[in-house]
């Protein structure tokens, strides 16, 4: 079980190991040793149970990041199966970092809850499809992380409801997020954190920060609004094929990341004493006495 008493990253790889097994585990030992994260993360995905047959047989809208003659077939080449999961799986333990994925629709969500993660993730574009999250509450045991980029209000009370009618809202974990890539930042809305803090806090286990944005100052200002979980996209190199690598961390931004999170926490503090000890030598020498 995960408790969240330090700041917690999460390198989200997805599909930026472009279907390549070797970057695959390149990004999971760097996310590991270099990177020092806590988790990273990949998606699974049915295509041909997500799109019609239109969308499956349409071109990719970006030609240029395509990997198939067709979207379906670009999203193909993008997906690893179960047994490679579970290679990801034994690769991440191997290297000391959680392992865990997001599920996109019901068979990917019945593959992923067989190997038993210590979380699984359901993307904004997932969280109103109750007969995946029914069966996820329903077997699977551990935690769940929840997304609400474009999601009303309204859907949001929903979803908490349905977690809460199953007596699974306290492993449910809610990020406030901004469904974008990159998002600017007049668009993040740090705020959020603070309303979903106000309305779900006391409701669920925990509320975290899933950015799109470009750099790593505001994730700070997200840390000390409240938010204890942290989810960036993360990647190997920015120029790299594909649609979310731009809007992705290479491994220093990720580092960096998960160090200006941690000096942050050690920081907010109150002071011990009036005057600290490091202080008490400068006050012998510096401060003002009346002559």
């Amino acid at each position: 079980m995960i408790e969240y008493k330090n700041p917690y990253v999460i390198a989200e790889a997805g599909c930026n190991h472009m279907g390549s097994m070797d970057v695959a585990h390149e990004l999971i030992v760097t996310a590991a040793m270099f990177c020092k994260a806590d988790a990273i993360k990949f998606q699974k995905r049915c295509p041909k149970e997500l799109l019609t047959k239109e969308q499956y047989d349409a071109p990719h809208p970006v030609p240029y990041n395509s990997y198939g003659d067709t979207y379906g077939a670009h999203r193909e080449f993008l997906e690893f199966d179960l047994d490679q999961h579970k290679q990801l799986k034994k690769w991440c333990e191997e290297s000391g970092i959680t392992y865990s994925t997001s599920v996109w629709d019901m068979t990917s969500a019945k593959e992923i809850v067989s190997i038993s993660p210590e979380f699984i993730k359901i993307p904004s574009a997932c969280n109103t499809n109750f007969d995946m999250l029914g069966y996820i509450c329903e077997n699977y045991d551990k935690e769940i992380q929840l997304s609400f980029g474009m999601t009303t209000r309204e859907e949001e009370e929903q979803i908490v409801k349905f977690f809460e009618e199953r007596g699974r809202a306290k492993d449910l974990v809610l990020f406030n997020c901004t469904s974008g890539y990159p998002v600017p930042f007049k668009d993040v809305c740090l705020l959020e954190i603070t309303r979903m803090r106000e309305a779900y806090e006391d409701r669920v286990k925990a509320i975290g920060f899933s950015g799109h944005h470009l750099g790593i100052a505001i994730d700070v200002a997200a840390y000390t609004l409240g938010a204890s979980v942290f989810e960036r996209h993360y990647t190997l190199d920015r120029t790299f094929k594909g649609t979310d690598h731009a809007a992705s961390l290479e491994p220093d931004g990720i580092r960096r990341l998960k160090r200006n999170l941690e000096t942050t926490r050690e920081a907010l503090t109150y002071k011990s004493e009036e005057v600290l000890p490091i202080e008490k030598v400068q006050r012998d020498k510096l401060k003002y006495r009346k002559r």
